[in-house]
């Protein structure tokens, strides 16, 4: 069984345990919301850094940590003037566009500690951060929206009456994309040192780390009796391998997902496929989306939670089975976790498919340490798999690549 640490720990190269390096990246969680047609320059913005941050075994900036800082620039989206292809006067789009600057890290000593440091990134955003740091929206010409006004407009000059048919069943059935952009409280970013930062030595300390899940060999006996491989309903082929595993009552594991900020997900169904359709086209998020149908034992998962932004195209996601397995008297649930990273076209399957991040344990990783911020993990363990190849591929052909592990997260039994 390997230390549970390295599930949600991890190193920074060598430095004083004192010292945070440049260059290291901190994950935090907004809890203001900033959008770029209503956030003002000077604004506060509070954020909580929900991964800590370690160097050698000491941790330096730990989970919970508060964040301030503040609206550097912004600008709101400009929208292309009607007529802008044929006359040069128009005004041009113009992507909206923000610039935040976090400054105090608080909690750390007797004063906060200032932080040089700059976005490198928005999870599961539609938008983009330069290298500078600022974040980069949408514009609404690039959107399949508008795309297919530009079709129709070529169509217009063939046959008005039927693009005018087709024009007014797209207003009814989309909305034009919103370029603004806009970050509710629980968006969760990345950012980085861009020098060195000392902290005092109250700061650092020892990782601390749930407590180990007695009867360790019961347990590994269990995790490696498990099946580790889901299969796709329809065309029947292997698919994403198995990563975590919960112990406690549907209630608990409910309610930890919940207060971690992950949503369920709906039925496939007609309803929920068109709302898919809408949130592609409009290019805007859809929370409770659905997922794919894929099977354990021939059984289609008991639970599924996401956590999404602003699109479709991205998402954390994992689909959970109750297993008929107990371990000290308490509910089994094994899961599938994957991080979509992007959406296409696949003409073999006729529909619009994730693509995944390959390093699965990435998404091990960011499952624990969401659910270790919630404080509902009583034990943690994480559990070898030598039967478990290291590299496969899902149905849809993405290569997965893991070391084979299984993180256990006993959720007690309130």
């Amino acid at each position: 069984m390997k230390p549970a640490a390295a599930l949600f720990l991890f190193a920074i190269g060598m430095a004083r345990a004192e010292e945070v390096p440049s260059g290291a990246q901190i994950q935090v969680r907004l809890e203001s919301a900033i959008a770029s047609n209503k956030s003002k320059a000077g604004d506060s913005v509070q954020a909580v850094v929900i991964s800590p941050v370690v160097v050698g075994s000491g941790i330096v900036i730990p989970a919970g940590t508060k964040l301030s800082g503040k609206v550097k620039e912004v600008q709101a989206s400009k929208s292309e003037a009607p007529g802008a292809g044929s006359d040069a006067s128009a005004t041009p789009a113009e992507r909206a566009r923000l610039v935040l600057e976090f400054g105090d890290l608080a909690g750390l000593g007797a004063k906060p500690i200032q932080i040089p440091a700059k976005l490198v990134d928005i999870d599961n955003a539609r938008e983009t951060v330069d290298e500078a740091g600022r974040v980069l929206g949408i514009l609404g010409s690039e959107t399949l929206s508008a795309q297919m006004d530009k079709g129709l407009e070529k169509l217009g000059q063939r046959s008005s009456g039927l693009a005018e048919f087709l024009r007014a069943a797209k207003g009814a059935f989309v909305k034009q994309a919103d370029a603004e952009i806009a970050y509710e409280p629980g968006t969760e970013m990345t950012i980085e040192l861009t020098k060195s930062v000392e902290v005092k030595g109250a700061a650092a300390g020892k990782a601390e780390i749930p407590n180990a899940i007695p009867q360790e060999a019961e347990l590994m006996r269990l995790v490696n009796a498990l099946p580790f491989q889901t299969m796709a309903e329809r065309p029947p082929l292997a698919s994403d391998v198995t990563n975590l595993m919960f112990i406690g009552s549907q209630e608990r594991v409910t309610a930890a997902f919940t207060k971690a900020g992950w949503t369920t997900a709906e039925a496939l169904s007609q309803k929920s496929g068109m709302e898919t359709v809408r949130a592609i086209v409009e290019n805007r998020g859809y929370r409770q989306a659905p997922v794919s149908a894929l099977l354990l034992d021939g059984r289609r998962p008991d639970l599924v939670f996401q956590k999404q932004n602003n699109t479709f195209a991205k998402r954390h996601h994992l689909r959970i089975w109750r297993r008929p397995e107990a371990f000290q008297g308490q509910t089994v649930w094994v899961a599938a976790a994957t991080h979509d990273i992007a959406i296409e076209f696949s003409p073999e399957n006729g529909t619009f498919i994730h693509k995944i991040d390959s390093l699965i344990d990435r998404e091990r990783a960011k499952v624990t340490s969401d659910l270790l911020m919630t404080g509902m993990v009583a034990g943690l363990a994480l559990v070898e798999r030598p039967e478990v190849p290291r590299e496969s591929r899902n149905a849809t052909g993405d290569a997965l690549q893991t070391d084979g592990a299984m993180a256990v997260l006993l959720l007690g039994m309130k």
